[in-house]
């Protein structure tokens, strides 16, 4: 009688463990298009904060070009991310690219970084960090307005050696208390910075000079 008191609890314990599966199946594929499409519109907002929808004419989400695997380091990442791209009639006028402080008070500090075909940054923001609440949280433009201190910045503006916070006799300012979060923020934007200026003719394919006509060898004259 034990024994088929214990194999009935355990046929119990099974169904019901089967039927709790099934409704967590259910649940979740009721869900993921409504999640997908949760994070795609997060995802779209962020984006949109840096290139407003009268800046670009096509999808910002889905035109992108992939990071090249040897500029990882340079943008603090891992594994190759999406570079988005904003065009008007066709041109990219500028791109937004991903990149992570990997030195912050807290650890990581992944950000994402606009910048205009002529090297200015259309804006910064902060997507995730582990930053001090009260201190090296003020990166986080819900914080602090401190991350718009970015906007209209170039490599020439500031001078490359005032490209650090005020305490390290930099052009930036850092927060009361904390040094180490918004120092780490200014030196990741300028690597970016030094990455769209290296790879600029891959991101702005349209600045490439024209190929110069062939000469025949033989008029002398051009084809």
């Amino acid at each position: 009688m034990f024994g088929w008191s214990i194999g009935k609890n355990s046929l119990l314990l099974g169904a019901f463990a089967l039927v709790t599966a099934g409704v967590l199946a259910g649940t979740y594929q009721a869900t993921r298009d409504q999640i997908a499409d949760a994070e795609r519109q997060a995802a779209a907002a962020a984006l949109l904060e840096i290139i407003p929808e009268d800046q670009h004419d096509n999808d910002l989400l889905t035109d992108t070009l992939a990071v090249p695997e040897e500029a990882l380091d340079t943008l603090g990442l891992r594994q190759p991310e999406a570079i988005h791209l904003a065009r008007q009639n066709g041109q990219v006028e500028a791109v937004i690219i991903p990149a992570v402080a990997p030195d912050g008070y807290s650890g990581n500090i992944r950000m994402i970084v606009g910048v205009h075909r002529d090297g200015r940054i259309a804006g910064v923001r902060v997507l995730t960090h582990n930053e001090t609440p009260g201190l090296g949280d003020k990166v986080d433009l819900k914080k602090s307005d401190w991350i718009l201190g970015f906007h209209g910045r170039s490599l020439g503006n500031p001078a490359a050696e005032d490209w650090r916070v005020k305490k390290d006799g930099g052009a930036f300012d850092q927060f009361t208390g904390a040094t180490i979060t918004p120092r780490a923020v200014v030196h990741q934007v300028r690597r970016v910075l030094e990455f769209v200026d290296q790879y600029h003719t891959v991101l702005f394919p349209d600045d490439v000079p024209e190929k110069a006509p062939e000469t025949s060898e033989n008029t002398g004259t051009t084809q």
